[in-house]
């Protein structure tokens, strides 16, 4: 097993944290852009792509953490 430098780390997950926010964001404007082409009037849309962005990227931070510990 290859033993990483601490601060590698750090800037690998830091880039995680920004990717996750990134990919949540850009969830949620898929998801009001959606809610304002369907003109239901209820932000229905926004709130379950941006739902379904949090979980991708809850998915993505445990799965770099499991490859990074192999």
């Amino acid at each position: 097993m290859k033993k990483q430098k601490p601060f590698n780390n750090y800037l690998k997950f830091s880039g995680l944290a920004i990717q996750m926010a990134v990919t949540i964001y850009l969830g949620h404007l898929l998801g009001e852009y959606i809610d304002e082409i369907a003109g239901s009037g209820s932000d229905i849309y926004t709130k379950i792509i941006t739902l379904l962005a949090v979980f991708l990227s809850i998915f993505v931070v445990i799965r770099e953490v499991i490859r990074s510990q192999e």
